[in-house]
């Protein structure tokens, strides 16, 4: 099971950025797919998941709001759009399976990341 996010750049604060969650060799329908981030000398964070079916997803309290998850399987991709960003955001973010909302933990292997950096 491989995940890649793409979409990460520099941004200024305030600012948005749209990422994505494509795979290869499976269809990303049949399974809840989530975002998480890490930065430099912090622990991993959940940030996002979202079900199989789109109907049900969870959000961190730090970007609920700000964040926003989606999937179009037509696309075989999961998105995160990301707004009003604030310089904490920064970090590399990346996709994986996961368990169904609201429970998001890691269930598969992370794939490659994107960086994402807030900065004036």
């Amino acid at each position: 099971v491989q995940l890649q996010a793409s979409g990460g750049g520099l941004v200024q604060p305030g600012g948005s950025l749209r990422l994505s969650c494509t795979s290869s060799g499976f269809g990303v329908e049949y399974y809840s797919i989530g975002w998480f981030r890490q930065a430099p000398g912090k622990p991993r964070q959940g940030v996002s998941c979202m079900d199989t079916s789109g109907k049900f997803t969870h959000y961190a309290d730090s970007v609920k709001g700000r964040f926003t998850i989606s999937r179009d399987n037509a696309k075989n991709t999961v998105y995160l759009e990301l707004d009003s960003l604030e310089p904490d955001d920064t970090a590399v973010y990346f996709c994986a399976v996961t368990e169904p909302p609201p429970y998001c933990s890691l269930s598969g292997d992370r794939g490659q990341g994107t960086q994402v950096t807030v900065s004036s």
